[in-house]
């Protein structure tokens, strides 16, 4: 469905989006939803470096969302990365929540109450690289690479660099 040149292109994009609907870089924090969500928000803050010349270093980090999941009794638990609040802090900020793929938003429902643990921000909004529709929860990204209708019982997948070794989002079988 994507390779590397369109994910690329929508990253781009989401930066130029964040820029003008924020008017500028200020108070902007990029925070990634493990696994790829951070990765996600990186090359996120590397572009909006690029375009801005402003460092995003200090505004950067990952927010692990895993014991906010309201789905904790029915499945396993993947082990918790550890949440790296930027150093500029969330307090009074623009944060930029990014993940992967938004689906049914009980991931981004987590993150939320995830977030509210660090701080009080003055703003949230939501980066998705693809959003799949099926939602469960009145929630929606701000900022989307690319609408991928899918049925319930197909799986998106999304493989990136520093993680599979290539860029790509494919539908599959739920099946397979």
């Amino acid at each position: 469905m994507l390779g590397p040149d369109e994910i690329g292109r929508a990253l781009t994009r989401i930066a130029h989006e964040i820029l003008e609907a924020n008017h500028g870089a200020d108070d902007l924090v990029l925070l990634g939803i493990p696994t790829r969500g951070v990765h996600l928000a990186q090359r996120l803050a590397d572009r909006l470096a690029d375009i801005t010349g402003i460092g995003f270093a200090d505004r950067v980090g990952a927010l692990d969302v895993t014991m906010h999941r309201d789905d904790l009794r029915g499945r396993p638990t993947r082990a918790p990365q550890p949440t790296r609040v930027p150093a500029a802090g969330v307090d009074d900020r623009v944060v930029v929540l990014v993940d992967d793929v938004l689906y049914s938003g009980r991931t981004i429902r987590a993150a939320l109450d995830a977030l509210a643990d660090l701080g009080r921000p003055r703003v949230v909004r939501l980066a998705a690289l693809v959003d799949r529709g099926h939602r469960e929860l009145p929630i929606r990204a701000d900022f989307v690479g690319k609408n991928l209708p899918s049925a319930r019982s197909e799986h998106v997948r999304i493989l990136l660099d520093e993680v599979d070794g290539a860029d790509a989002v494919t539908i599959e079988d739920g099946a397979a």
